[in-house]
C-alpha cells in the first residue's frame, strides 16, 4: 500500500511547479487592480493548473495583479457562490468547468444557484480531455479488462470522482447498466485527493481531466484506462480512445473551462475581461504550458460559450432523463 501522505505531498507539488508563474522573469504589470480568479477545486488539479496559466499571462501582460483562490467543495459550488455575491465589478471571476453549466441543472434535483442568471461568460479558456484511471499496480490494463475483473472478482466497482455529475459519470454508469456492473461513485474535494486514493487502491478506478493525472501518471503511480472523446491525444500517443475499445458512451465526455463574472457585471466591463482572457490564451508561452499538460487551448468568446452550453446541454438532457439519474445534493 502506497503511502498517502507522502504520495499526495508529491502530486501538489509536481503540479503546483509545473503551473507557477516564474516570478524572477515575469514582467511587473502596469495596473494596479488586484483580481480573485476563484477556482472551485482544490490546488494541484486541472482547473487550478488553467486558472494560474491565465493570471500568469494577464499579470505579464499589465492587466492586472490576479490572484488565484481556491475555494473546493459541493463539485464546484462553493466557489461559484462566493462569485456570484460579489460586486459586479469585474474584479472577482469565476474559472468553471462546464458540467456546472451543462450537466448539474439536468441531474441535480436542487441547485444552490442558476447557472443562467447568477453568473454571465466572459471567455471559453480550454478544453478539458478526460479519462479513465487506475492504479499502476492494478492487474487491469483497459476499459474492457477492467469490465472483466470486477465481474470475476466481484469486486466492487468503485468510480473516484472530483465532480459529482460530470460527462465521464454518466458514461460509466451508463457503461456499467449496459454491462450488467455496479458503478459505485465515491466523491472526492478535488482531484489530487482522488487520484491519489487511486494511486493507492483505495478506488478501482478514477475520472478526471488527463492534466491532473499526468504527474502520477509520469511518476509511475498511476495508467490509463482509455481517454474520452473520437481521437487519441497528441500527449498520450499510445493510450487508445475508449472508443475504439468498444465503449461508444464516451464519445461526448470531454470537458471545458470557462470564466465566468457576476450577471451584473456591465457590458463594457465584460468586453475587457473577454479581451484580455482571448489575448492570453493566444500568447505562445500559455499555449505550449497548457498543451504540455494535457488540455487543448482554443479561447472563444463569451458567446461562443454561452452557444456551447445550449448545444450540449440539449445533447446530455435525453441521455439523463433515459437513465432517471437525479441527485439529491
Amino acid at each position: 500500500m502506497l503511502d498517502r501522505t507522502r504520495l499526495l505531498a508529491f502530486f501538489l507539488a509536481a503540479a503546483t511547479t509545473a503551473c507557477l508563474p516564474p516570478s524572477a522573469t515575469a514582467q511587473e504589470p502596469a495596473s494596479d487592480k488586484v483580481v480573485r480568479l476563484v477556482v472551485g477545486y482544490a490546488a494541484g488539479g486541472a482547473a487550478d493548473a488553467v486558472a494560474r496559466a491565465y493570471a500568469e499571462q494577464l499579470q505579464t501582460a499589465g492587466y492586472a495583479n490576479v490572484i488565484v483562490e481556491n475555494r473546493p467543495g459541493a463539485s464546484g459550488q462553493l466557489g461559484f457562490d462566493v462569485v456570484k455575491r460579489a460586486k459586479a465589478d469585474g474584479l472577482t471571476l469565476y474559472l468553471g468547468s462546464s458540467p456546472m453549466f451543462v450537466i448539474f441543472p439536468l441531474t441535480y434535483k436542487k441547485l444552490a444557484y442558476d447557472p443562467d442568471h447568477d453568473l454571465r461568460p466572459v471567455a471559453l479558456v480550454a478544453d478539458v480531455p478526460t479519462a479513465a484511471v487506475t492504479g499502476s499496480a492494478q492487474p487491469y490494463g483497459g476499459m474492457a479488462e477492467y469490465v472483466k475483473w470486477a465481474k470475476q472478482t466481484r469486486a466492487k466497482a468503485t468510480l473516484g470522482l472530483a465532480t459529482q455529475g460530470s460527462p465521464g459519470q454518466l458514461g460509466t454508469l451508463e457503461m456499467g447498466s449496459q454491462n450488467g456492473l455496479e458503478v459505485v461513485p465515491v466523491l472526492y474535494r478535488g482531484a489530487a485527493p482522488m487520484l491519489v486514493d487511486v494511486a493507492g487502491g483505495e478506488v478501482s478506478m478514477g475520472w478526471d481531466a488527463v492534466a491532473s493525472m499526468l504527474p502520477l501518471y509520469n511518476a509511475g503511480k498511476v495508467k490509463f484506462l482509455g481517454v474520452a472523446g473520437t481521437r487519441r491525444l497528441p500527449t498520450l500517443p499510445d493510450v487508445p480512445t475508449l472508443l475504439e475499445q468498444g465503449f461508444p458512451q464516451y464519445q461526448h465526455a470531454a470537458s471545458w473551462y470557462g470564466v465566468y463574472a457576476p450577471a451584473a457585471t456591465p457590458d463594457a466591463v465584460i468586453a475587457k475581461l473577454e479581451q484580455a482572457f482571448l489575448a492570453a490564451g493566444k500568447r505562445p508561452a500559455l499555449v505550449q504550458k497548457l498543451q504540455a499538460g494535457g488540455f487543448l487551448v482554443n479561447p472563444q468568446d463569451a458567446q461562443a460559450a454561452k452557444r456551447r452550453i445550449g448545444v450540449e446541454r440539449a445533447h446530455w438532457a435525453p441521455i439523463v432523463k433515459a437513465a432517471g439519474i437525479a441527485f439529491d445534493e
